[in-house]
């Protein structure tokens, strides 16, 4: 007995000691800036600019790209996208997306050279392409504010949270189709999908709750209570849990993914910076330090998450489910991009 203890004890030490590597790349979209950070050191390693109001950062699959989302601000909408080459900390070029205005949220193709985006002012999902700097298709989602985005592995779907209508948009991405919109909850926001495909979780942060769609017959199957104001979910890469952000009660909370089930919450416990009343939500969140965005590498073992009003990314270790450290960000961090290259400062 007390040499199986002993050996349980060896094989789950690598695993408490793990410090995640990479490069975390952090959009502060008051700053109009994205910030490289070496993820082990919690260095900044660069500060590149980017459009006016960057919100969603996507990076390709084989880490070399981070392409951002610049969605404009109070003045008017954005209509680009910046490309940003990782290994060499510099923007690479800007894509003009003309008629297509406030482009949100961004996911890669399992390609590397194709992108999908929203664009709210449009109700439109493009497909963009990153090589050659222009827009290859587009969709209509017929559906008010499409916000966030999230890609099946196999390229076949992508699924649309719509924020003004409440809604989720199937599309057919080989025929470039509508296949469905289906009714969610009041400010469909947030969205991710399973990691074998199956369910795709909505977060509807004016009712305070998160829908669990069928991938496949496109169904709702469960409603979740999740206060409060849940704007963005991530699974991970197991499958087995899915957070939340609240960004009103300023926490994370936990759910089992099979049972459907809250297990734990996880708050943020900082202060707000003083020019609250100057940024996008204003004061409707209070003394919230307003979590948003959530980030988890594949090792899955740590969760990064946006804090925009306190100017911070709060780290939380997956395996204690407790904040374990703070990176220092520029003004308004919200979108959060991972790449596996390790970059020498």
């Amino acid at each position: 007995m007390k040499k199986t203890v002993h050996w349980v004890l060896i094989f789950l030490l690598p695993v408490a000691l793990f410090a995640q590597t990479g490069t975390l790349v952090v959009l502060n979209k008051s700053d109009n800036t994205a910030s490289l950070i070496d993820c082990a050191s919690k260095t900044l390693l660069a500060t590149i600019q980017t459009g006016t109001g960057p919100h969603e950062v996507a990076v390709s699959p084989d880490g070399k790209t981070a392409v951002v989302s610049n969605y404009g601000n109070r003045q008017g909408p954005g209509s680009s996208l910046t490309v940003i080459d990782v290994a060499s900390r510099k923007k690479s070029k800007d894509i003009d997306l003309g008629e297509y205005k406030a482009p949100h949220g961004v996911a890669f193709f399992s390609d590397g050279k194709r992108l999908a985006v929203t664009t709210e002012r449009n109700k439109t999902l493009l497909v963009a392409d990153i090589d050659k700097g222009e827009v290859a298709g587009a969709i209509s989602t017929d559906q008010e504010v499409s916000h966030m985005v999230a890609l099946t592995k196999d390229d076949t779907r992508a699924f649309v949270a719509n924020i003004g209508s409440g809604s989720m948009t199937a599309i057919d991405l080989q025929s470039m189709k509508r296949l469905a919109s289906i009714a969610t909850g009041a400010g469909a926001e947030g969205i991710d999908i399973s990691p074998d495909d199956g369910e795709v979780w909505v977060t509807n942060r004016a009712a305070n709750t998160v829908s669990v769609v069928d991938a496949k017959e496109l169904k709702v199957t469960a409603t979740l209570e999740s206060k409060d104001f849940p704007i963005r979910t991530k699974f991970t890469p197991d499958g087995r849990y899915a957070l939340v952000s609240n960004a009103r009660s300023g926490d994370v909370a936990v759910f089992d993914a099979k049972s459907k089930k809250e297990v734990r919450r996880v708050k943020m416990e900082l202060s707000v910076v003083n020019d609250v009343d100057k940024r996008l939500f204003g004061t409707q969140f209070g003394t919230s330090p307003t979590p948003i965005g959530i980030l988890i590498p594949p090792s899955g073992t740590h969760a990064y998450v946006a804090n925009s009003n306190a100017d911070l990314v709060t780290v939380i270790d997956l395996n204690e489910w407790k904040v374990v450290d703070r990176i220092q960000t520029r003004k308004e961090p919200d979108g959060l991009g991972y790449s596996h290259l390790v970059l020498t400062d």
